[in-house]
């Protein structure tokens, strides 16, 4: 059964008409992820947020009217509300108020899947209960369920700020296990020097669609906003034969609450261990400026913005017009063209070159071992037979810090 939603939002006067726009479309958007529909949007231009009750004393009158014509069940309100402002608003018009961050928070909650991703979830909506508690008594007795009661929420929150406080730390305990299950992973993984390429990008721009076609498996494909929650890694190989795991990650989005990234940076620090970034880029979405820049600013914070990255403008055959990139280096795909896919494969490999360095070895015969190393571990560009040295020569290149590099020396 769908919730009636009615967003509010206020107009800033510093940002521009078409900000706002894009803001409220999204918001929609997340609401329909959230199985909510919007029946009306109501805006109001000021130069400051009302401290006490969001927007001025006359637009919440209209609004109330609008909530009982229209037999509104939630009001979603565009900005962060605080707990004074939650409190007014949810006496004023009768009906739970929500906000963007609580939004997202819910579809997280509905979306997670391991018992990672659900604890990450649960600590991300205590934080950010904890500060809100005075004005939630009402909103929290409200049981049957919906948009912003799912995760924690569902649970009577008594307003025992102590009880939360003790419920973080245990959930904080038990997330430094699972992070530390991770790090023994990609530790593993870094040992065996296995090249990482981490899909990175806003939501919905195409990254598992992306990961799918190029590793042949089937996570969650969905024209939604954060389908994929729980990381997944795959091996490929590259058409040089060079072997490399694959991660797709949680979709970013802008004004993503603090508590949430805090919560799910070890989920996005599959980033930061890549050796390689594919930043997927939806090029027919009229705000993809934005969205890169809000990634590109994220990837800056978690210190991964120094990692070689290709950048892949998918949905061109939604492009009506002549599309300009922004980043370089970079590729205009669709994700479900299987030429676009394999250009896809040969432009990373000619961006690794770039970064790596060239190597010409001898590798006798009887080293079949070492011979397949560098053919799984290197781009290999050009292998012959020497019949009167018995061996193989073999040039191509390899990352400056494989331990391979000083295998081959000794050659």
């Amino acid at each position: 059964m769908e919730e009636k939603v009615l967003i509010i939002a206020v107009h800033h006067l510093k940002y521009d008409e078409q900000r706002l726009e894009f803001s409220l479309e999204e918001l929609q958007s997340l609401t329909e992820t959230a199985k909510g529909k919007v029946l009306k949007v109501i805006s109001q231009k000021r130069e400051r947020i009302h401290p006490a009750l969001y927007m001025g004393e006359g637009k919440i009158e209209e609004i109330k009217e609008v909530v009982d014509e229209l037999e509104i069940d939630l009001v979603i309100s565009n900005d962060e509300l605080s707990a004074g402002q939650s409190r007014n608003l949810n006496e004023r018009l009768e009906v739970p108020i929500i906000d963007r961050s609580q939004l997202i928070l819910d579809i997280f909650a509905q979306r997670a899947n391991t018992k990672e991703g659900k604890l990450q979830v649960e600590l991300a909506q205590y934080q950010y209960m904890l500060p809100r508690l005075h004005g939630q008594g009402q909103a929290l007795s409200r049981l049957g369920g919906g948009i912003g009661t799912r995760g924690p929420g569902e649970t009577k929150l008594e307003s025992d700020r102590r009880h939360i406080r003790r419920r973080i730390d245990e959930i904080k305990r038990r997330l430094s296990t699972v992070v530390n299950q991770r790090e023994q992973y990609r530790k593993r993984r870094r040992d065996n020097k296995a090249f990482q390429i981490a899909i990175v990008g806003y939501t919905n721009a195409g990254k598992s669609t992306l990961f799918n076609r190029l590793t042949n498996s089937h996570s969650l494909e969905e024209n939604r906003l954060f389908a994929t929650l729980d990381p997944m890694s795959r091996q490929i190989q590259l058409p040089s034969g060079l072997n490399a795991i694959l991660t797709d990650t949680v979709g970013f989005i802008q004004d993503l609450p603090t508590s949430l990234i805090a919560a799910f940076r070890s989920t996005l620090e599959e980033a930061t261990e890549a050796d390689f970034i594919i930043h997927m880029v939806d090029a027919s979405h009229p705000d993809q400026l934005q969205h890169q820049q809000t990634v590109i600013k994220l990837l800056e914070e978690l210190n991964a913005d120094q990692i070689p990255m290709l950048t892949v403008y998918n949905k061109k055959d939604l492009l009506t017009e002549d599309f300009i990139p922004h980043a370089h280096p970079f590729i205009t795909i669709s994700a479900y063209d299987d030429f676009d896919i394999n250009q896809v494969l040969l432009k990373m490999e000619s961006v690794i070159i770039e970064q790596w360095e060239s190597y010409h070895t001898f590798v006798p015969a009887d080293q079949g071992k070492l011979l397949q190393q560098l053919n799984h571990n290197t781009i290999v560009n050009d292998q012959t037979f020497d019949e009167p040295l018995e061996g193989y020569v073999i040039q191509g290149h390899i990352d400056p810090e494989h331990p391979l590099k000083y295998m081959m020396k000794e050659q």
